[in-house]
Formats: structure tokens, sequence, C-alpha cells
């Protein structure tokens, strides 16, 4: 398992995520990792639309998904 910091420009303003730090396989999984549970669609991007940074190795005991997020409140 690696880190990534995935970011989105697509949604921005009050009440999106514009980025995270997920836990994932692969950058296609930290990619497709949903951050919001309600309203996810219209909080965070399309796939093809989300930047993906690989940070490095994971240590063992993370799990998968998101490990920290960035939510614009409004």
């Amino acid at each position: 398992m690696n880190l990534y910091l995935i970011s989105q420009t697509v949604n921005q303003g009050c009440d999106t995520y514009d980025a995270a730090v997920v836990c994932a396989e692969s950058e296609d999984d930290a990619r497709l990792t949903k951050i919001g549970k309600k309203y996810w669609e219209s909080m965070w991007a399309p796939a093809d639309a989300v930047e993906v940074k690989f940070l490095g190795p994971a240590d063992p005991s993370v799990e998968a998904g998101v490990v920290l997020a960035s939510f614009n409140a409004g």
C-alpha cells in the first residue's frame, strides 16, 4: 500500500473537498477513492479530473482509504 495526495479543481467553493491523502494499492485506486459519503459527486470531481501525486509507501498498519481530507465548509 502507498500514500497518495489527490486533489481537484473542478468543484470549488463551499462544501467541497479540494484534496486528501489516501492509502491505496495504486494510482488508479487512489484516483477512485471516495472522500465524502453524502453528495460525493457534487463535492469532488470526476476521476479523470483528479490529480494524483505519489507520496511514498504506507506503514503496514494503515488501512486503505482516506487518511486526511481538506474540506471547505460553507
